[in-house]
């Protein structure tokens, strides 16, 4: 499978790249540092065959359909800062959005956050009153990207984890639709996050829908 991730120089950017490589994808690698960035291990020359690195700016209309023409699906990994002045998650994902239809490009899964998941059948969890109010305002940046995938007429998946851990995989983890997991440790390994939306490229077992995941 031929794939384009965004947000490739990231924590968990950069365990797709490192997991899809791996599993024999051919792999764009999107970002403003991906020349900078460690994706192989040392003495491998730092290329493969399988790996193209492409520097360019998420809000670049051109740049981001290059990149996602002729792949066969997009993996959104883009982050940005908590407190509500960064709009890379929405705006990034409008453009890239727009570049796929563009492009005839249908499958795509991104990251959001937590509070994107139901807390009942009428509200999510960032519109609680409860919900810890540090994150409410990236967790209503997660909310808009989910709306706009949404309403895109795409084959998406959002996967909406809680805390990200900088550790690697184990393959062992809890995942739900639309709701967080029953058994939810409020973290997950950025490898095992990495897994879960590698295999649901393959499987396709949560299209147009929000994924709940923990360790």
């Amino acid at each position: 499978m031929k794939l384009i991730i965004f947000g490739a120089t990231g924590l968990v950017g950069k365990q797709l790249v490192q997991q899809a490589l791996f599993n024999r994808h051919q792999v764009k690698a999107f970002g403003r540092n991906v020349f900078t960035t460690d994706y192989l291990p040392t003495g491998s020359g730092g290329e493969t065959e399988n790996l193209e690195l492409v520097q360019g700016a998420l809000f670049d209309e051109g740049e981001v359909y290059k990149a996602i023409k002729g792949c066969d699906a997009v993996i959104s990994a883009i982050g940005g800062s908590m407190d509500g002045t960064d709009k890379t998650r929405t705006l990034g994902m409008k453009n890239i959005i727009k570049q796929m239809q563009k492009a005839g490009v249908k499958r795509i899964i991104g990251i959001g956050g937590l509070g994107v998941l139901n807390a009942d059948e009428n509200s999510l969890l960032v519109d609680k009153d409860d919900y810890p109010p540090e994150y409410k305002a990236v967790g209503f940046e997660h909310k808009k990207a989910f709306e706009l995938l949404n309403e895109s007429g795409l084959d998406w998946t959002f996967v909406c984890p809680p805390n990200i851990i900088n550790e690697g995989p184990t393959g062992s983890y809890s995942k739900n639709a639309n709701y967080p997991p029953e058994l939810n440790n409020y973290k997950i390994n950025a490898g095992d996050l990495a897994m879960f939306i590698l295999n649901e490229l393959q499987k396709n077992e949560y299209v147009k829908q929000r994924v709940g995941i923990s360790n």
